[in-house]
């Protein structure tokens, strides 16, 4: 046997050798993800949106909520407040009123956000709130006017609770206006 015949069919071995091991390398890891599939934990279709209470406290937020992969979620821009008194200067807090008012037409104008998208304000899991000092409590929040509104849609008759940031901004884009608020919803 001459030395090119030689190396051709040590090639030739070589390649069918390489496509026998690679053949049977993608069965064992085929074989291999079967078998893990078969036994991984069903994921539950129907997993229900889970809202983590803070313990020890009845503070009317979630600590936390878990979203299933099989819900849908809507972001709803942040919502301010509307006019309350026409006439007042549309850049005044007259026109806005304070921020317990201010938080009831913003809370309002969601609630029916979502229900033109067929939701309700239980299916509401995240709030953040953004409240400008009011310069009737010396430039701090009013997080009690908030309180007095938030309540009357999350916690007590609805107990769907949302997790919630609330922040103190220097101001919003009307200097009438004391509070925006943005939602995030989802819904099985």
């Amino acid at each position: 046997m001459t030395k090119a015949s030689t190396n051709a069919l040590t090639n030739a071995l070589t390649r069918s050798v390489t496509a026998l091991l690679i053949s049977t390398a993608v069965g064992l890891l085929s074989a291999s993800s079967a078998m893990a599939a078969a036994k991984a934990p069903k994921v539950e279709e129907k997993a229900d949106i889970v809202r983590h209470k803070i313990p020890n406290s009845d503070f009317p937020i979630a600590l936390a909520v878990t979203i299933p992969p099989t819900a849908t979620i809507h972001f709803i821009s942040g919502q301010v407040p509307a006019v309350i008194d026409k006439t007042a200067a549309p850049d005044s807090l007259a026109a806005f009123g304070d921020t317990k008012a201010q938080t009831e037409t913003v809370l309002k104008k969601i609630k029916e956000i979502l229900e033109g998208m067929k939701l309700e304000m239980s299916d509401v899991v995240k709030m953040q709130v953004f409240l400008v000092g009011d310069p009737a409590k010396g430039g701090k929040g009013d997080t009690k006017g908030f309180m007095e509104a938030y309540t009357q849609y999350f916690g007590g008759a609805q107990p769907n609770l949302p997790a919630r940031a609330v922040v103190q901004v220097a101001g919003l884009s009307n200097p009438g206006w004391l509070v925006e608020i943005e939602v995030v919803a989802a819904k099985k």
